[in-house]
């Protein structure tokens, strides 16, 4: 199996080193500056990216956060720096743009190791795909539920029309919300869908021609 790649955006060179080394199992490469790293990043898709703040050439990372995630919205951002406030680095992890980690230098290894394996295992892409998931099941859900309302009010309906059909008198509206176990006013919309379809005589019903009764 190929190894994860990780994009570290980062300034020292020390810093990177300790990286490498701690990340071998890791398919490690680097940008000095988030402009480099756009340059990169459109020829090269990491699994994860690790971001300082502090880069080359006066550049601060979280500028360049924005970016990064409209470009590639489904890759993890975890960001290590010792340059940045409580306020930001819990700005850095609000909004639709936004990193998945913030951690402080200097930083644990081994706990930075444990953050970046649940970044690519359960953030970025495999979340995407699970939000996807769920948006369609919640779609799908509601459309069954619409179905299921439609099917139950024409089975209703078909009912009514059935105990009406040889009989000249109003019917008993509360006798029918007792029995078919709903409100007097869905019995009242249950008529007059009737009378629109043709299905009852408006003649019998002429009051409900006109009234329309909040729905519930």
């Amino acid at each position: 199996m190929s190894k994860a790649k990780i994009l570290v955006i980062e300034d020292e060179d020390l810093q990177y080193e300790i990286y490498e080394d701690s990340l071998s199992d890791f398919d490690v490469f680097r940008a000095t500056t988030g402009s480099e790293a756009l340059q990169i990043l459109s020829g090269k898709v990491p699994d994860l990216i690790l971001l300082d703040h502090i880069l080359d050439s006066g550049e601060e990372g979280l500028s360049f956060l924005a970016d990064f995630k409209q470009l590639l919205p489904h890759v993890p951002i975890v960001i290590v720096s010792g340059a940045l406030e409580v306020h930001d680095q819990i700005s850095a992890l609000q909004g639709p743009r936004r990193a998945h980690y913030c951690l402080t230098k200097p930083v644990d290894i081994e706990a930075l190791r444990k953050v970046i394996l649940t970044a690519i295992s359960e953030c970025g892409e495999t979340e995407v795909v699970k939000q996807f998931e769920s948006l369609e099941r919640s779609k799908r859900s509601d459309i069954e539920s619409l179905l299921s309302r439609s099917t139950d009010r024409l089975s209703r309906q078909n009912h009514i029309k059935e105990r009406l059909d040889d009989s000249l008198k109003r019917p008993n509206i509360s006798a029918l919300a007792r029995e078919f176990r709903v409100a007097r006013r869905t019995i009242i919309r249950d008529l007059q869908d009737m009378i629109r379809r043709g299905q009852l005589d408006p003649a019998v019903y002429p009051k409900w021609e006109t009234d329309e009764p909040s729905e519930t």
